[in-house]
């Protein structure tokens, strides 16, 4: 049997997943308004590779 944090995340997977999107919007978004011609999926990488970069300095201080 799963615990119950597990399924407590699971029946949250798909909100999580809407979150994290809306985020790479948000920056998405700002970098087309800084860099009218921006390369796309450059921007991409360096936002989701910020966003890692931010988890894990977050799951770090959690484990504090």
């Amino acid at each position: 049997m799963k615990k119950m944090e597990q399924i407590e995340l699971n029946a949250y997977h798909n909100e999580i997943v809407d979150d994290m999107r809306s985020v790479v919007q948000k920056y998405r978004r700002r970098f087309g308004w800084d860099i009218p011609e921006i390369d796309q999926a450059a921007a991409d990488n360096l936002i989701v590779t910020a966003m890692h970069q931010a988890l894990e300095d977050i799951a770090v201080k959690l484990a504090g």
